[in-house]
């Protein structure tokens, strides 16, 4: 299977595009932890916790999406 036809199916390319925004997410903060630009404490808890409860929902309706008839 090729690229282009795992990304024929809208519901795929939500999920990708989904997981593509965490991996940038995820690989923003460990950079930051790492290079010591900003200390990664308690303050930061509150947007990692509201990104993936955004995520949750976003990968929720993208779901909800693959249930409406065509």
């Amino acid at each position: 299977m090729g690229i282009r036809e795992y990304f024929e199916s809208d519901l795929r390319f939500y999920y990708a595009v989904g997981v593509f925004v965490i991996l940038v997410f995820v690989s923003g903060i460990a950079i930051v932890a790492v290079s010591g630009l900003a200390v990664i404490d308690t303050r930061l808890v509150p947007l990692i916790v509201g990104f993936f409860l955004f995520m949750f929902v976003y990968f929720i309706s993208v779901s909800v999406q693959a249930l409406e008839p065509n």
